[in-house]
């Protein structure tokens, strides 16, 4: 099978699920024997070891897409100006110095991605799919990293004769965030929903918020848990002598470090607990700058700030060895998310998993038996639940032992490239038996 990934880049500044859920996604179906493109939008994707299988050029390059989005001459200049704003170089800088990832600033953007071929990027669109229609290049069937790609799906469907796919994750709280755009964006989506040929959520939870929200029949949603790559997980050390607490995403007040750096100072005065330690790892945008900050502000008036790291790498190897020394993880998320990449990576690990109880997290504690849930918005409810884990050593051993056995038998990555094979040679039967009755 010949498939095209397209999934937006982040410029690599900090720890983004869907981006890490692709590559792994895009290896595993490349190990099956399928023959697999990522392709890449907006920014470069993440590199280093998990440089994905691409020889892509990027589309829709973040600049071009805001000069186009801004200024009318920019919607005709030929390609060689394009691509002096598409270099890789210079995308990688233009995303770490601007917070291209704030919803309420993009909202007249996203609905003119969404409008696809009648929006101001069309452009960058018919550049897309001439690709894409290469020899070369031409896929059976063509992924979309999220529902905010939607608006390309009816060109390469007509323009190239292929069944479009989207995964699902997320896209809600970015939705929600665009203001006075927000209506709009979904009313886009619904009526974009029709050229869909199947929706995959990456969870039950998140299946039927998406169901609801943008009227999905049973028939065109199926529900596919993503698993993680496993090599390296099972040779990290149970055991760990200093007990740590770990935090694993965006450096950013949504996912809740404010609240957890709460939690440690608070723990810190427990007797028990005088050595206890905060990792924090993840990166972040430019716009968190100032947060971060702050944090590091708090941490130090109350003396603590010598017993927290800081880590600005999170790339596989350096990911290892973060949840090696890890006693607890713990990511006090503010929005219920669709799906917990490193909640998965910590349970591969052994590391038990302290988690609010929303979104996908009563999920994975039924699948892995390895979280533990506390209320949302109740932070004596979490310092009680991380107490117990850094204290109860037996405890701890136990919540990670079930965890990384239960993610090691159902979330392994090879199985959910395994899956999505299946259900895309489906999805193509169904596609062309639909195009020769139109014919016929």
């Amino acid at each position: 099978m010949r498939i095209i990934q397209i999934t937006p880049g982040t410029g690599n500044t900090f720890y983004c699920d869907n981006c890490l859920r692709d590559i792994a996604l895009v290896r595993a179906l490349h190990d099956e024997g399928h023959e697999v493109l990522l392709t890449p939008m907006y920014l470069p994707l993440q590199g280093g070891r998990d440089e994905p299988l691409t020889s892509a050029p990027i589309f829709f390059g973040g600049i071009n897409v805001y000069l186009q989005q801004k200024l009318g001459f920019f919607r005709r200049t030929p390609r060689w100006i394009d691509w002096l704003f598409d270099r890789p170089g210079l995308l990688r800088w233009a995303g770490s110095r601007s917070d291209m990832t704030s919803a309420k600033e993009l909202g007249e953007m996203t609905i003119s991605m969404l409008r696809g071929e009648h929006g101001r990027q069309v452009k960058e669109l018919e550049r897309l799919v001439e690709w894409l229609g290469e020899t070369e290049h031409r896929p059976d069937i063509v992924f979309l990293s999220n529902a905010l790609l939607a608006g390309l799906a009816e060109s390469i469907r007509e323009r190239l004769g292929v069944p479009v796919v989207c995964l699902l994750q997320d896209e809600d709280g970015f939705l929600d965030g665009l203001g006075a755009y927000s209506e709009r964006a979904w009313k886009l989506l619904r009526e974009l929903a029709a050229e869909i040929d199947l929706f995959i959520p990456v969870s039950r939870y998140y299946s039927d918020v998406m169901c609801e929200r943008l009227g999905l029949g049973e028939g065109q949603v199926r529900v596919v848990h993503t698993g993680i790559p496993l090599e390296g997980y099972d040779s990290i050390k149970v055991e760990r002598e200093v007990p740590t607490i770990g935090f694993l995403s965006r450096m950013c007040a949504n996912k809740g470090l404010d609240t957890l750096v709460e939690v440690f100072i608070r723990l810190k005065g427990n007797e028990r607990l005088t050595n206890a330690r905060l990792r924090i790892a993840g990166g972040k945008s430019h716009g968190d700058e100032g947060f971060i900050r702050r944090i590091r502000r708090r941490l130090e008036a109350a003396g603590v700030i010598d017993d927290v790291d800081f880590i600005h790498s999170f790339d596989r190897s350096t990911k290892l060895d973060f949840f090696g020394s890890l006693s607890v993880l713990s990511v006090p998320e503010k929005n219920p998310p669709a799906y917990s990449l490193y909640a998965l990576e910590a349970l591969a690990a052994a590391v038990p998993v302290v988690e609010p109880a929303i979104g996908v997290y009563r999920e994975l504690s039924e699948i892995t038996g390895g979280l533990v849930l506390y209320e949302p918005e109740d932070a004596e409810g979490l310092a009680s639940a991380l107490e117990r884990v850094l204290v109860d050593k037996d405890y701890a051993r136990q919540l990670g032992e079930r965890g990384r056995e239960a993610v090691f038998s159902t979330l392994d990555v090879k199985q959910t490239a395994r899956e999505i094979v299946r259900i895309c040679e489906e999805v193509i039967v169904r596609f062309k038996r639909g195009n020769d009755a139109r014919t016929n």
